[in-house]
């Protein structure tokens, strides 16, 4: 059973910092992508982040760049977001993402909060 359960949210002040963990289990971690997704209310839903199984490449939405890192660690079955110098409009909830075995599974989001 795959199953993704993201946590590190809160409330924070602009040019704070967060990071999101995404803990996974029921499939081969270091095998597969992995992406953050976002969904502020009445917007539809943004990829934030992603990276390759092996590693490697990484891609950010523009929005992020250079603010937001992703990264993983496969012998913990985790992935991370590294927020940084976070803005109002980076208020969302956060989920995690990956496609096994041609579904896709996401978990049940972690509220992040931007304001003063």
């Amino acid at each position: 059973q795959v199953r993704l359960v993201e946590s590190g949210g809160g409330l924070v002040q602009p040019g704070g910092s967060l990071r999101l963990s995404c803990a996974t289990s029921g499939f081969t971690f270091s095998n597969y992508a992995m992406r953050w997704y976002r969904q502020a209310p009445g917007k539809e839903r943004e990829l934030v982040a992603a990276m390759a199984s092996a590693g490697g490449s990484t891609n950010y939405a523009d929005s992020v760049k250079g603010r937001f890192t992703i990264s993983r660690d496969n012998a913990k079955n985790t992935v991370y977001l590294q927020m940084n110098s976070l803005k109002p409009e980076d208020t969302a909830v956060y989920y995690c993402n990956a496609q096994v075995w041609g579904k896709a599974y996401s978990g049940q989001g972690t509220q992040v909060t931007v304001s003063s």
